[in-house]
């Protein structure tokens, strides 16, 4: 007796459901009301015979069965995509989708062209489908490693296992303080004096790199760059910011950095791709382009 492959449409729907942890999380991203998708996801645990996710007032979860069947639909979608790419490649055009991760808060840094990257990939390759996502350091290796991203930039102070890190620049960071702030009219600030103020922590910090950073704890924890400004410039915390971040802000007056000679460090940023997909069509040019930009700053 032979059995008939799923919908790939119900496949997909299934995806987007666990991504989102639920049906009404995932309206927007599938443009179906919840009782269209409540359908599709019975008809497709009828066609398979097993009960994939639990849904109710005890919200989403997967069954044992749903966790693997999950783990095996993004392999299968992921093998898709890369032969509809390697089928468009031998054709002489690139299509599918390219899906990017960066962190937050680099439109500004100007050691980092991506808006040039992306436009003239986009000039060069119409065919493409770019689909470009703001995460944390630890979110971008996760997704990178499931094949839910591509690619990512960002910086990364822990490496996992089966990815490429591919070196591209480093970022200045230092530590600023707002006029709201304490210390902000202060000539000579004493090393002792800073350690003691509040400061604000990234959710991604382990306790040794906050202390390779000079504190020993954190007041406050953010998972963004904006929300650290936001406290720093409250003048209630002190915490580091990207140089090309917190410049504009300088310049008005409404930061200044506390004792750079001490109070400073470079994050070396990496491009990182799963390993054994290097020579992906889509990946390889927009890699190339990366680097020709990097190379003309």
């Amino acid at each position: 007796m032979s059995f008939a492959l799923p919908d790939l449409k119900l496949l997909k729907i299934f995806v987007a459901v666990v991504r989102h942890q639920g049906f009404a999380a995932a309206q927007q991203e599938l443009n179906l009301s919840t009782s269209a998708i409540s359908t599709y996801m019975s008809q497709l645990e009828s066609q398979l015979g097993i009960v994939l996710c639990h849904r109710g007032r005890g919200g989403f979860s997967l069954t044992s069965k749903g966790e693997l069947f999950h783990q095996e639909t993004l392999r299968l979608l992921g093998e898709l995509e890369g032969f509809e790419r390697y089928s468009a490649a031998l054709k002489g055009e690139l299509r599918g989708t390219l899906n990017l991760g960066v962190l937050d808060s680099t439109v500004s840094d100007p050691a980092l062209p991506l808006a040039e990257v992306i436009g003239a990939y986009s000039q060069e390759h119409p065919g493409v489908h770019l689909h470009l996502s703001v995460m944390s350091p630890y979110e971008l290796q996760l997704a990178v490693l499931d094949n839910r991203l591509d690619l990512a930039i960002g910086a990364f102070s822990t490496r996992m296992n089966g990815l490429v890190y591919q070196p591209l620049y480093r970022e200045q960071h230092w530590l600023y303080c707002s006029e709201r702030h304490a210390l902000f009219g202060q000539r000579r600030i004493p090393e002792e004096l800073i350690t003691q103020q509040r400061m604000v922590g990234r959710g991604y910090w382990s306790q040794a790199e906050l202390a390779r950073h000079g504190f020993k704890h954190s007041a406050a924890t953010v998972e963004s760059m904006e929300a650290q400004l936001i406290l720093v410039l409250s003048g209630a915390y002190i915490g580091y910011l990207p140089e090309h971040y917190a410049q504009p802000w300088v310049d008005q007056g409404k930061l200044r950095v506390l004792l750079p000679a001490t109070f400073g460090y470079q994050a070396p940023f990496s491009l990182i791709l799963r390993r054994g997909r290097t020579r992906e069509p889509l990946i390889q040019t927009f890699r190339d382009l990366l680097k020709t930009q990097l190379n003309q700053i």
